[in-house]
């Protein structure tokens, strides 16, 4: 059973100190707004995916104003993670009352100067990030340590209810994702989804970084984009709707039109990511010279041959940085959630597929599901037909994969990752990890024409067969 969040009614006064020692401002252009940074001796930005520790000397939010860096808050053995509220009048924060004590979030009122404790965990919750509601503040998805490693959950930034049904999304803690691994969000995009970044594949302990996307109901869980490849982390949104991340050590973008990321013609440097845009277009970038170096801000304006000096710091990561000021609400996510305890999967046509598309249909899709000891085990098997459709009722909030049989059982193709269904989920997929991008065609899939039950493979059903482990399983 997961740590519950919970709000603490004390407030604690929070002063702004004297400008800090060490740090230089650039003489240059300073940003028109209030910056919010984190600086650290030591960044290491993909450590949370293999359940380490990012900031493991430490870490100080700063706030920039008027080309002085002072400290956010004080009283605190390390702060970090700040994200500013859609009106700009709070910020969420993650924060460590004593260096032995675990990560917790927080939240600052900026006009009275003021936090409060969101979060009382036994482990780590780190990366919150206000989610779009009715009552602004009101929830937020953060990460929380847990024995598999970081998952995200959503919480209710308020006193929390016993009473909450566990698919309500007004819920007080609805657990978002269902891994063997960590997930750390990043963003929270315009139409309401969340950009986190896990291992990609899922479940398999080898992965490389990568950006997924999920709802706030946890439902929906796909990859950003499928051209997979070099560790891909720090995705924030501009206000055109792409998406800029670092690609190892250089920055790239997601633009809706294309199905495959784009390289940003940025300076010859090394790159974090999580940047910041500006209402005048121009980016707050981490950028170090090299890996031997520290991360500075800079800022760039989009096709410039350089870049400007905000505010560097002596043997310190200048990284994360937030511009304090209100900014568009994203649209909020009706949960189509049903109060199941599985969920249903229509593929429409499983010949298809970001690996190359199958000539002729498989004969049967097997799925499988992980057990506590991380072996793939068996739930059973289903028709896929001539047009390679087929329907099937799985585990809810599980790790699955499925894996396509032909007549003779032999398998065809398996997806080596795994991903999960939330319970009450109903979802259609073009085909086998086909890619977001991909369309369907506008025709009725044969199953349906023969039925629309779905074949039942959540192993509680006779109809599903003896669960199984599989030949040479995990």
């Amino acid at each position: 059973m997961r740590s519950t969040a919970r709000v603490l009614p004390a407030s604690v006064l929070i002063l702004l100190a004297f400008p800090i020692c060490g740090f230089t401002q650039s003489a240059g252009k300073l940003p028109e707004a209030d910056v919010i940074v984190t600086a650290a001796p030591v960044y290491l930005p993909l450590a949370a995916l293999s359940g380490g520790e990012r900031f493991p000397k430490g870490a100080e939010l700063l706030l920039i104003h008027d080309g002085k860096a002072e400290p956010l808050v004080t009283g605190f053995a390390a702060s970090a993670d700040a994200n500013v509220s859609f009106d700009g009048k709070t910020v969420l924060f993650a924060g460590k009352e004593t260096a032995a004590a675990p990560w917790q979030i927080w939240e600052l009122t900026l006009g009275a100067r003021s936090v409060r404790r969101v979060t009382a965990t036994a482990t780590d919750a780190i990366r919150p990030l206000y989610l779009p509601t009715p009552v602004p503040g009101r929830r937020l998805v953060y990460a929380q340590r847990t024995a598999q490693g970081f998952e995200l959950e959503n919480a209710r930034a308020a006193v929390l209810a016993a009473t909450d049904a566990p698919n309500d999304p007004q819920a007080a803690l609805v657990e978002l994702t269902y891994l063997a691994g960590s997930a750390v969000p990043a963003d929270v995009l315009a139409d309401g989804r969340i950009l986190f970044e896990a291992g990609f594949p899922f479940g398999t302990g080898r992965g490389t970084a990568e950006l997924f996307l999920v709802y706030s109901d946890g439902s929906g869980v796909e990859s950003y984009r499928c051209d997979l490849g070099a560790a891909r982390w720090g995705g924030k949104q501009l206000a055109s709707g792409d998406v800029v991340f670092t690609h190892g050590g250089r920055l790239a973008r997601f633009s809706s039109p294309l199905a495959h990321e784009a390289a940003v013609r940025a300076p010859q440097g090394e790159y974090a990511g999580a940047i910041a845009e500006m209402a005048a277009g121009e980016w707050l970038v981490s950028e170090r010279a090299s890996a031997a170096g520290h991360y500075a801000l800079r800022v760039w304006k989009p096709g410039a041959a350089s870049l400007g000096t905000v505010l560097a710091a002596s043997g310190k990561d200048v990284v994360e940085p937030v511009v304090v000021a209100a900014r568009k609400r994203p649209n909020r996510h009706p949960s189509g959630l049903h109060d199941w305890s599985y969920a249903n999967l229509l593929a429409l046509d499983a010949r298809q597929s970001q690996a190359g598309d199958l000539k002729a249909a498989p004969a049967q899709v097997r799925l499988e599901t992980m057990d506590a000891q991380g072996h793939a085990v068996v739930n059973g098997t289903a028709p896929v037909y001539a047009d390679g459709s087929f329907f099937v009722k799985v585990p809810g909030d599980r790790m699955i994969r499925f894996a396509l049989l032909d007549e003779k059982g032999a398998v065809v193709r398996q997806e080596q990752g795994w991903f999960w269904i939330r319970r009450g989920e109903q979802r259609i997929c073009v085909g086998c990890h086909t890619g977001p991008e991909r369309a369907s065609e506008n025709r009725v899939p044969d199953v349906l024409m023969r039925t629309t039950t779905p074949v039942d493979l959540t192993g509680t059903s006779a109809a599903s067969g003896a669960q199984t482990k599989t030949p040479g399983g995990n």
